[in-house]
């Protein structure tokens, strides 16, 4: 019987886990898996391969004749185990601004229908980075039905292109420079504080790699803070994953100062009842929430008299300190966790233009310095 109980986490929102899974020729006469949608019973699994079977039996079922919607809702199964919780949110948030495919056909799907949905999304007042999630989640939803069932996209796929803004203002982007940054951080007057936004400051961590971060991460021996994981919260609970890329995977020296605040702040830590190095390094046995850290940032940026800039901008201002500081773009990557080169290099083009102002006004003085002993000699 070819009937099972997919993982807990797996199962749907009102905790639908029985599949059954199958083997069937499509219109090719190709043999393909079939996995079913989930069932909240066996007995309901087994009734349902029972009538698929007969329906294949008697030809009256054509696996290739599925509607947009079913397509989606095996690509979503096929993906629960696949990628991280907050994708697969990603993808239930998205999937309602793809509405307008749901009950045509994937045989009948055209480029009309494409460019009649593009139409509608180009009117919405949303970001162009939001366009685009909608954008890569159709043509994810496309992709798993060429892969799987050998349809066709291609009049489709020719066309799709990813939505921008042709009048659109890059976004200026904001930082603490070292001098607003001491402004800030003099103003914060709790030890677990000051060690968090110092952290974010000259470690550049994500909001998600800061918030997973445990004692068994701090290294205090080797001065060390290790990367390994990531904390998201969806839907009213929290999920550890691991980072972003596999480059985000990376162990940072502390700088002097730091390394004095962890000191101190893990010596205050172990005074609580039952401490474990297992705890979170910043909220014990619960993780800071997201709402509670950027309030704390927006009061004690206004107490400090500096402009108020968003938590994952603590980021950018690492990157500017390294950079201005001297540090090229392979150690600021790599610093940052970022995938490539190229993410830092488009990412922070206008802090390395600064840098290379520098190496034009060096090799000009050089020069100089070499023509004035010439006209010496």
């Amino acid at each position: 019987m070819s009937v099972k109980q997919v993982k807990k986490e797996l199962a749907t929102k009102d905790g639908r886990r029985w599949i059954f899974y199958i083997r069937a020729e499509d219109n090719m006469g190709i043999k393909k898996k079939y996995n079913s949608k989930k069932y909240m019973t066996r007995k309901e699994a087994e009734e349902a391969e029972k009538e698929f079977k007969i329906k294949m039996a008697k030809k009256e079922l054509n696996l290739s004749d599925m509607t947009f919607k079913d397509l989606w809702e095996e690509f979503y199964d096929y993906k629960m185990d696949k990628v991280k919780k907050n994708t697969l949110y990603g993808y239930r948030k998205n999937i309602c601004r793809l509405e307008y495919f749901m009950k045509i056909k994937i045989k009948d799907l055209s480029i009309q229908d494409y460019l009649f949905w593009r139409s509608t999304i180009v009117k919405l007042p949303l970001a162009v980075k939001t366009k685009n999630g909608y954008y890569k989640l159709l043509k994810a939803i496309l992709n798993y039905g060429v892969k799987w069932h050998d349809f066709n996209f291609t009049s489709i796929y020719n066309k799709m292109e990813k939505f921008t803004d042709p009048n659109g203002m890059v976004k200026e982007m904001k930082f603490y420079t070292p001098e607003e940054f001491k402004k800030f951080i003099s103003c914060e007057d709790e030890l677990q504080f000051i060690t968090f936004f110092k952290t974010l400051y000259f470690c550049g961590l994500r909001i998600g790699e800061i918030s997973a971060l445990t004692w068994e991460d701090i290294d205090l021996d080797k001065h060390t803070i290790t990367i390994n994981k990531s904390l998201s919260y969806i839907e009213g609970e929290y999920y550890t994953s691991r980072p972003k890329t596999k480059n985000s995977i990376r162990t940072l020296p502390m700088p002097n100062s730091l390394y004095e605040d962890y000191v101190k702040f893990y010596e205050e830590s172990k005074k609580y009842y039952n401490f474990k190095n297992s705890w979170y390094v910043f909220g014990q046995t619960k993780p800071f929430s997201g709402e509670y850290l950027r309030k704390r940032k927006r009061r004690i940026a206004d107490e400090a008299g500096v402009k108020q800039i968003r938590i994952h901008d603590f980021r950018h201002s690492c990157a500017s300190l390294l950079i201005n500081n001297g540090a090229n773009v392979m150690v600021v990557a790599k610093y940052l966790g970022h995938a490539k080169i190229d993410v830092t290099l488009n990412t922070y083009s206008h802090l390395f233009n600064n840098k290379m102002e520098d190496i034009v006004n060096l090799v000009d003085k050089v020069y100089t310095e070499e023509q004035t002993e010439t006209d010496m000699n």
